[in-house]
C-alpha cells in the first residue's frame, strides 16, 4: 500500500467519523462521507467495500492506534511501573480529548450494540488493556512500587469510567463553574485537572508513595 493510499483512506475514515459521531451510523450515508471526505462515491467501495466495512476499519484503526502506544510503554526499561501507569493514563487522557468524536462512536455502540463484530474486537481490545494494567501491578508488588492489590477490574473500571464520565460531563460542569473562557482553553485546564484528579486516586488505590 503507498503512502498516496494510505492518506486517501485516512482521509475518508477521519471524515467518516465525525459524520457518525454527529449522526450515527445509521444516519450516515455513504454519500455524506463521500462530500465530506471529497472523494467519488465509488471509492469507499474501492477503498472498503461498504459503510459497516469503514465502520468496522474504523474502529480497528483507531483502538490499535491505542494499543501500539500502551505497548510500547510497557515495554521500557527506563521507567518503574508507577510511571508506566501515569503514562498510560496521560496517554489515554490525550486521545479522549483528541479523539472525541471516536469515543463518542464507541460509547453509543456500546450502549446501543449495533455490530457484533464491533462489540467482540471491543471487548478484546478492553481485555488486552486490563491484562497490560496486571502485568504493572504484579511486577509493582514484587519490587514493592506498590503495597496494595486492588482488584484490576476495578482499577480499570476507576480509569476508564472517570474518563469517560468527565468527557460526557464536561458540557454541564463549564456551565457550572460559570465558565466563559474558549472551548480549547477550559478543555486544557479541565484535562490536567482531572489527570491529577486519577493519579491521586491510582496513587490510594496501588499504596503508592513517591518519596519511599
Amino acid at each position: 500500500m503507498d503512502t498516496n493510499m494510505i492518506s486517501k483512506e485516512e482521509n475518508i475514515l477521519f471524515a467518516a467519523e465525525k459524520l457518525f459521531a454527529e449522526k450515527g451510523f445509521e444516519g450516515t450515508s455513504t454519500r455524506e462521507i463521500a462530500k465530506a471526505a471529497n472523494v467519488n462515491i465509488s471509492m469507499i467501495s474501492y477503498y472498503f467495500g461498504s459503510k459497516e466495512k469503514l465502520y468496522e476499519k474504523l474502529v480497528e484503526y483507531r483502538m490499535k492506534e491505542g494499543q501500539f502506544f500502551s505497548n510500547e510503554i510497557l515495554e521500557r526499561t527506563d521507567m518503574n511501573e508507577w510511571e508506566k501507569i501515569v503514562k498510560m493514563v496521560d496517554q489515554f487522557s490525550d486521545r479522549i480529548k483528541n479523539h472525541k468524536c471516536f469515543y463518542r462512536i464507541m460509547q453509543r455502540e456500546q450502549l446501543h450494540a449495533e455490530n457484533p463484530q464491533i462489540l467482540e474486537f471491543l471487548k478484546q481490545t478492553k481485555i488486552g488493556f486490563i491484562a497490560m494494567y496486571s502485568q504493572l501491578l504484579e511486577r509493582g508488588l514484587k519490587n514493592g512500587t506498590f503495597t496494595k492489590n486492588p482488584p484490576i477490574y476495578l482499577l480499570h473500571s476507576t480509569v476508564s469510567g472517570t474518563l469517560f464520565y468527565a468527557l460526557n460531563a464536561k458540557p454541564m460542569y463549564k456551565e457550572f463553574l460559570n465558565n466563559t473562557e474558549e472551548e480549547s482553553v477550559f478543555d486544557e485546564k479541565y484535562y490536567t485537572e482531572l489527570n491529577k484528579h486519577i493519579k491521586h486516586l491510582l496513587k490510594d488505590l496501588l499504596g503508592y508513595e513517591e518519596n519511599k
